[in-house]
C-alpha cells in the first residue's frame, strides 16, 4: 500500500485549497491509500476530526514563527524519515517551500505540489517559486488560467507543470427540493429571488463591489453571504451605509453552505481573481446557475449563457446588469440553466474522474522514481 502525505500550512481557515485536501485524502484512502495530512500550524480543529474519523492520521508541526521556526523543520524531517511517504504532496506556498527545501534532508520518492490561485503574489513569493523549482518531481495547477499565470511570471517551467483540476463530490452537492422548500418557509420568502455568495470576507472577493451592485438590483431580491474575515465589519456597515440590511444578511462562518445553495435562486461571485472557484463548483453541482465576475479561473466553470452569466470584474453597473439579466430569465430557462451547469461540472471536475487522474499522476511518477532522492530534477 502505497502512502502519500498531503502538505498544507493549517485548517484555520477553510478555503478552496483546505477543502480539496480533505477531498483528496479521503477519497484516496477510499481507494486503498495509506493517507497522513501534516499542517504546519494550528489544531486542524473540526477539519482535523473528520479526516481522524475517516482514519487519516493528522500531524500539526505546531511552528508558531511560519517557516522561521527551526522546530517545525525538524519535526517534518523526523517524521519523513520515520513514515517514509512514497509520495509528498504540498499545497499553497508556505507548505510547499518547506516540502521542496526538506527534499535536501529527507530524501522522498515523488515530490508534487499544487498551485490554487492565478495570482503570483509578491516579488517574495515569486523568487520563492524560481529558487525551490528544481525541487518536486511534478507541479500542477488547478486551472489553465494558474498554469498560465505561473508560467508567464517563471514560477514554473512547461516540462513540469500538468493541469490537474479540483473535484467536486456531485453526490453530495446536488438540488435538493424538500431542502429549498423548508429552506425558503424558515426564511419566510415566497417570490423573492434569493442570492447566494460564499467566501472568506476577503478583498480579493471583492465584496463592495456586490453590495453596490445590489442597490440597483431590482425587487424583490436578497443576498445571503456566507463566510467570515477580516473584511466582515467593514462590509456590515457599508450594507449598513447603502441602506441595504432587509435585503443582505452576512451569516458569518457557515459550515453547511450546501443547503443554502439548495434554496437560492442563484450563485453570485464578484472574486477580482481565482484559481478554480470550489464554490462556484458546489453551486454548478446543485443545479443552480451562477453570475460571476468574467475572470481567469471562473472562465472555466461558466460558459456565457449556458450555464451562468460572466460580468466585467470590479464593475458594480455591469454585475448588476448580469444579475438583472439573470432574474429576468424565464424560470424554466434558469432551470434549464442550472440543469447544464451540473452537467458541466460532472463531466469536467467529477470527483471519482479527478481522484483517477491523481492516482495515475502518482503511479506514474513512483514508476520513475523508485529510490528516494533528496532533490528533484526534471521529468
Amino acid at each position: 500500500m502505497s502512502h502519500v502525505a498531503l502538505i498544507i500550512p493549517g485548517f484555520a481557515r477553510i478555503g478552496g485549497a483546505e477543502r480539496q485536501v480533505i477531498l483528496l485524502a479521503t477519497g484516496l484512502r477510499q481507494r486503498g491509500w495509506r493517507v497522513s495530512v501534516v499542517a504546519l500550524s494550528g489544531s486542524g480543529g473540526d477539519a482535523a476530526a473528520e479526516l481522524i474519523a475517516a482514519g487519516i492520521p493528522f500531524l500539526s508541526l505546531g511552528m508558531r514563527k511560519g517557516l522561521a521556526d527551526p522546530r517545525g523543520w525538524m519535526r517534518f524531517h523526523r517524521w519523513l524519515r520515520r513514515e517514509s511517504p512514497d509520495v509528498v504532496h504540498a499545497h499553497l506556498p508556505h507548505a510547499v517551500w518547506l516540502a521542496r527545501w526538506s527534499r535536501l534532508a529527507a530524501p522522498v520518492r515523488v515530490l508534487v505540489d499544487t498551485l490554487h490561485t492565478s495570482s503570483t503574489g509578491t516579488l517574495g513569493r515569486r523568487l520563492g517559486y524560481r529558487l525551490s523549482g528544481w525541487f518536486p518531481d511534478r507541479v500542477t495547477a488547478v486551472s489553465r488560467a494558474v498554469a498560465e499565470a505561473y508560467l508567464l511570471a517563471r514560477m514554473a517551467t512547461v516540462g513540469k507543470l500538468v493541469v490537474l483540476p479540483n473535484g467536486v463530490d456531485l453526490e453530495a452537492w446536488r438540488p435538493d427540493a424538500s431542502i429549498r422548500e423548508a429552506m425558503r418557509r424558515e426564511l419566510g420568502l415566497e417570490d423573492e429571488f434569493l442570492w447566494f455568495a460564499a467566501g472568506r470576507l476577503d478583498p480579493v472577493k471583492d465584496y463592495p463591489t456586490l453590495l453596490w451592485a445590489m442597490v440597483e438590483v431590482p425587487e424583490p431580491a436578497r443576498l445571503v453571504i456566507a463566510g467570515g474575515g477580516p473584511c466582515a465589519g467593514e462590509l456590515r456597515r457599508l450594507s449598513a451605509e447603502l441602506g441595504l440590511d432587509r435585503r443582505v444578511r452576512f451569516l458569518g462562518f457557515e459550515p453547511d453552505v450546501r443547503r443554502w445553495m439548495q434554496a437560492a435562486d442563484g450563485f453570485v461571485l464578484s472574486s477580482r481573481w481565482e484559481g478554480l472557484p470550489m464554490a462556484l463548483l458546489e453551486a454548478a453541482a446543485c443545479a443552480l446557475p451562477a453570475v460571476a465576475t468574467d475572470v481567469p479561473g471562473t472562465r472555466e466553470v461558466i460558459v456565457q449563457g449556458v450555464t451562468g452569466y460572466l460580468a466585467v470584474a470590479g464593475s458594480a453597473i455591469a454585475l448588476q446588469g448580469a444579475m438583472t439579466r439573470m432574474m429576468r430569465t424565464p424560470a424554466e430557462e434558469r432551470k434549464a440553466m442550472g440543469e447544464r451547469a451540473r452537467q458541466f461540472v460532472l463531466e469536467r471536475f467529477g470527483l471519482e474522474a479527478v481522484l483517477d487522474r491523481w492516482e495515475d499522476l502518482y503511479a506514474d511518477l513512483l514508476k520513475r522514481n523508485p529510490r528516494p532522492a533528496r532533490r528533484g530534477h526534471a521529468k
